[in-house]
């Protein structure tokens, strides 16, 4: 994997971790907290939106050079193998856990 491709996967990944804390944040928050939520929401939408097109559609040449359909796929995979994985070992602890 090519940095850049794996740049796009810190990226893409960073902006949905924003968007989801921004959807939970403004969603349970008050006050401070509510704008504190929208802003992480607007700043995660505005960097996926902005690197998504960058790499996607544009003509600049450190962006051209990733297959970008085939990086978002292989980030879906590695990543759903990564929860498993967790969630696996989360299990096996929390099994081990309440057994002793």
């Amino acid at each position: 994997m090519d940095w850049m491709a794996f740049l796009t996967i810190i990226v893409v990944v960073f902006a949905l971790v924003l968007i989801i804390a921004g959807i939970f944040t403004a969603g349970f928050g008050s006050g401070k907290s509510r704008t504190v939520g929208i802003i992480l929401l607007v700043i995660g939408l505005v960097i996926g939106v902005l690197w998504v097109y960058l790499v996607g559609y544009s003509d600049v040449e450190v962006f051209a050079d990733v297959a970008f359909m085939d990086v978002m796929r292989d980030m879906i995979i590695d990543l759903i193998a990564v929860l498993i994985g967790a969630l696996a070992a989360v299990g096996l602890f929390l099994v081990a856990v309440m057994k002793s």
